[in-house]
């Protein structure tokens, strides 16, 4: 592992992450948020950036990683950006070698900001070269539950100006740094060349992104819409846990359901997968 990928700071006693293993692959988990903060297909080989600032303390987000966005993407909608699952402890129900499941459940904490019950669930599977995440809702109470959702992974990148996302060619998205503007990707592969924060509406099941010395396969199911989001050198610099230059070091490519938010019927399941192949 990198020096960069390596928290500052331990996590809060309890917090200890959980470990999967797989045919030389591994993965760390940590309770709260059920948040994946690293995936190794191979020794050394570290695909998921967690910044060397991020800040292991209770109700903090980690910066990095895979944090899951639930129940409210960004600031659109009354909660707190993001929503509330990525800083609540989630109660670990199953794990057995190289598969882990997590539950969270409502309660009064969160229903005292979101008035729904609701259980989340995030699966996370390992396999020699491939990482494996699922995140499921179950509507339990007695009206229609509505929300947005993602995964919001962070993926480590050798050097992001040479960077190129194959996949979403043609596709219409909404540009967060010009006020939700809504353009038409042209037809070649993506360059990240400044603050790039873009939401991809009906996204196709499979991107690539194409490093001069390696590749990585993102796929998704369930999940509709792809953000892709890198801060830029200076929004980046104005990050507080974020270490001088992270951001030519990561590029987030999030599976995610936001342009047409889910609607459950009570007792209904709803489930999105992103798939992260080396």
């Amino acid at each position: 592992m990198s020096v960069s990928s390596i928290p500052t700071a331990p996590p809060p006693p309890g917090r200890e992450p959980i470990v999967l293993q797989a045919e030389g692959a591994e993965a760390r988990i940590d309770p709260q948020g059920a948040h994946v903060l690293s995936w190794q297909p191979a020794p050394g080989d570290e695909r998921l950036f967690l910044s060397a600032r991020s800040v292991f303390a209770d109700g903090v987000a980690i910066r990095g990683g895979v944090p899951v966005i639930f129940p409210q993407f960004a600031g659109e909608g009354p909660l707190p950006k993001h929503g509330f699952a990525r800083t609540r402890t989630w109660e670990l129900i199953e794990h057995s070698g190289a598969v882990v499941r997590w539950r969270l459940r409502s309660d009064e904490a969160t229903l005292a900001i979101w008035p729904h019950r609701f259980d989340c669930e995030l699966a996370v599977g390992l396999q020699a070269r491939a990482l494996h995440m699922r995140l499921s809702v179950i509507n339990r109470d007695t009206q229609p539950l509505r929300f947005t959702a993602a995964l919001h992974t962070y993926l480590r990148v050798d050097e992001l100006d040479a960077l190129r996302i194959d996949g979403l060619q043609g596709l219409r998205y909404r540009d967060s740094t010009q006020g939700t503007l809504e353009c038409l990707e042209p037809q070649a592969p993506l360059a990240i060349r400044g603050e790039v924060d873009r939401i991809y509406f009906d996204t196709p099941a499979a991107l690539l992104l194409i490093e001069p010395q390696r590749s990585l396969r993102v796929e998704q199911s369930g999940f509709v819409d792809t953000v892709v989001w890198n801060p830029g050198a200076e929004r980046g610099a104005a990050l507080t846990d974020l270490e001088p230059e992270g951001y030519r070091r990561m590029v987030c490519v999030e599976a995610a359901t936001i342009g047409r938010p889910v609607t459950l019927a009570p007792g209904e399941r709803w489930s999105g997968t992103q798939r992260l192949i080396a």
